[in-house]
């Protein structure tokens, strides 16, 4: 039989991966002109959500901010050290489509990796960043300080395509 806690780690994995898969939908139902139904997908992404970090407040796995980046930092590099290599390569020796998100999960690892160790340095000492704003490429994930000059270095995405957290 499952302890609790052993239940909270796959109740918190379930409702991620439900507020992520319902958010996906949601996408596509509005693209289909289904608005109505895209905001019911969002509003259910949103409740998974609410699930998800009750569980993981649960588990204790939300601590202080300088916790949180050595965890990020660590999750980071292991995505792309040793999750993403082997799936990529799978997935080239497959030919499979899901290759190019992979090859691009596995070099935004890395920068996102890269990023929480700056901020890692600014929180140990009592600092925040000090970057102006923070911009997303929509396609793969990479992240920018500041506004982006050039298209993005994984995928080529314009810089204008950016989108501003």
């Amino acid at each position: 039989m499952a302890t609790t806690h052993e239940n909270l780690k796959e109740a918190f994995a379930g409702e991620s991966q439900a507020n992520q898969k319902y958010r996906a939908f949601a996408k596509r139902a509005e693209k289909e002109g289904f608005l109505n139904i895209a905001k019911l997908f969002r509003t259910a992404a949103e409740a998974e959500r609410i699930h998800a970090e009750g569980h993981l407040h649960s588990l204790d796995g939300i601590g202080s901010t300088v916790d949180n980046l050595k965890a990020a930092i660590n999750g980071e590099t292991f995505e792309y050290t040793e999750m993403y290599p082997p799936m990529h390569d799978q997935a080239v020796k497959d030919e499979h489509k899901s290759q190019r998100m992979f090859k691009y999960a596995l070099e935004a690892e890395k920068i996102h990796a890269d990023l929480y160790k700056l901020a890692l340095e600014a929180a140990q000492q009592g600092k925040d960043l000090d970057v102006g704003e923070i911009y997303l490429c929509p396609i793969c994930g990479h992240i920018e300080f500041g506004k982006p000059e050039a298209n993005c270095p994984i995928c080529g995405t314009l810089a204008s395509k950016y989108v501003k957290v």
